[in-house]
């Protein structure tokens, strides 16, 4: 009688507990949602921005001959890739280069120009959002214009070609035959000194040739800051490939990761040692977190039980809808 009470309250036991995880389930999947919304709704609101800074853009390249006509003084006087007016601190002015790179010197102080009005625009949508860390645009032919102005000098090597870059191929006619917005999902170190950037950009063509690229840059450091702050518990963003795109300390230290620079992922991301490569959960030392990653970017499940890592207790996954990337939660054991 006492076995058959003990197996009795065994599965009591267990149904109390299996209804805990599902509820525990179904909060983090209803939590996951509202933030996935809420980034997504930035996102979208950027996205709006952008079709406006490319439209305008867009309409300097159209009308250029009346612009390039006009006796405008130009107040960046360049000597060679940089302007001979600083410009840094000046929140009036962007910082413009004009790269060594560059096969027409002479077309690309027209450039700078055609777009010198861009300033006032970057400044403005710069100022109405705290997310932005800087709005810019490259040209073909090696112009680059970036608000705010930054301490160029001595953090651009003037001989880059900044066409080879992400921030600029990814928007042209092959990465993007629609020649709309795009977000680029893989974090890539800013050459302006912001640290690791996730980056929106834009085409724009005078007629069927690129002219440039509009972008908005975002640093990793503010999406945490700025987010992941406002939440309780363990979270990260990762790309498809299993990148770590952003994250709370506590859920990347949980997933045996390379060690964190003073135990802050803030701070790691802008040593000079960092390698977005490191931090991919593929490549994490824990043979269950692998296998969590398989399961949620490649096999499409949501949750995931820890059954080895003894102080997890499971996983929770929500996908994006706008963008390849996922948002997990990540859970310890309750002791």
């Amino acid at each position: 009688m006492n076995k058959v009470r003990s197996l009795f309250s065994l599965f009591f036991i267990l149904i109390a507990c299996s209804d805990s995880i599902q509820e525990g389930y179904r909060s983090d999947k209803l939590l996951l949602g509202q933030m996935v919304s809420v980034l997504e709704e930035q996102a979208a609101t950027l996205t709006r921005e952008i079709v406006v800074l490319a439209d305008y853009m867009d309409s300097l390249v159209r009308n250029k001959e009346a612009i390039l006509s006009q006796d405008l003084s130009d107040p960046y006087l360049m000597k060679g890739p940089f302007s001979s007016i600083p410009t840094l601190g000046d929140t009036a002015r962007s910082t413009v280069i004009l790269l060594n790179s560059t096969d027409d010197y002479e077309a690309g102080l027209k450039e700078i120009k055609l777009t010198n009005s861009m300033d006032s625009v970057f400044a403005n949508l710069y100022s109405n959002y705290v997310n932005i860390a800087q709005v810019y645009f490259n040209s073909a032919n090696q112009v680059s214009r970036v608000y705010p102005s930054y301490d160029v000098v001595n953090m651009v090597d003037p001989n880059i070609d900044v066409t080879g870059f992400n921030f600029y191929y990814e928007a042209d006619e092959e990465h993007n035959p629609e020649k709309g917005p795009v977000w680029i999902q893989e974090p890539y170190v800013d050459p302006a000194g912001k640290g690791w950037i996730l980056s929106l950009v834009h085409p724009v063509y005078d007629g069927d040739e690129l002219f440039a690229v509009i972008g908005i840059d975002v640093t990793v450091d503010e999406i945490i800051q700025n987010f992941f702050d406002n939440y309780e518990g363990s979270f990260l963003i990762v790309n498809r490939k299993g990148d770590i795109v952003a994250g709370t300390s506590s859920a990347i230290e949980s997933l045996s990761m390379p060690p964190l620079k003073n135990h802050v992922y803030r701070e790691t991301i802008n040593a000079d040692y960092f390698r977005i490569t490191d931090f991919n959960l593929f490549n994490s030392k824990s043979r269950e977190v692998r296998k969590m990653a398989s399961r949620f970017l490649i096999e499409g499940q949501d949750l995931f039980p820890f059954v080895e890592e003894s102080y997890l207790q499971n996983a929770v996954c929500q996908r994006f809808e706008d963008i390849d990337w996922f948002m997990l939660k990540i859970n310890p054991r309750i002791k």
